[in-house]
């Protein structure tokens, strides 16, 4: 079997893994906890490889990192359900813990190619639009982000 270089990106390898994790971990769920945010949990970590697949497929560098922010922005999503599966008891520490360092790597990733394609295009900062910052606020005091992942987050100089 042939691969293409979308078969070989690292980062959609980990996305793939961790979907099917969260998919075999909430399939066994209640019916009232599937519905209830199983199935967004599975949408939001599903739409992280999706995105970065979509990404790969774009012939644009600017289409390209788009789709990346999208997969980004999923991966916040992702790790917003996961403290909540922990907070209700769904998913063990151990494995939220698990899940949350996969999440946090495919995060730093996902900046990192981001990175790359805007420095091979040769972008530079006057013509990038920057958001403001926002932090991530959680209510438990088991803490999924810590300091350091939204650190690397916000760090690492994707925007120019």
């Amino acid at each position: 079997m042939k691969y293409s270089g979308l078969d070989n990106l690292n980062v959609l390898k980990l996305s793939e893994e961790v979907s099917d994790q969260i998919w075999e971990t909430v399939k066994n769920w209640d019916y009232f906890a599937r519905q209830s945010f199983g199935i967004q949990w599975i949408r939001a970590v599903d739409s992280i490889g999706a995105n970065i697949a979509e990404s790969y497929g774009r012939y644009h560098f600017s289409e390209k990192v788009h789709f990346l922010y999208y997969a980004r922005g999923s991966v916040f999503e992702a790790k917003y359900w996961l403290n909540r599966a922990l907070s209700r008891e769904l998913i063990d520490e151990e494995s939220a813990s698990q899940i949350a360092k996969t999440i946090s790597e495919i995060a730093y990733q996902i900046n990192a190619f981001a990175k790359s394609l805007k420095k091979s295009k040769g972008e530079n900062s006057s013509t990038s639009i920057r958001e403001e910052s926002v932090g991530y606020n959680y209510e438990s005091e088991k803490q999924i982000f810590d300091e350091d992942d939204l650190k690397n987050l916000s760090d690492l100089e994707i925007y120019s």
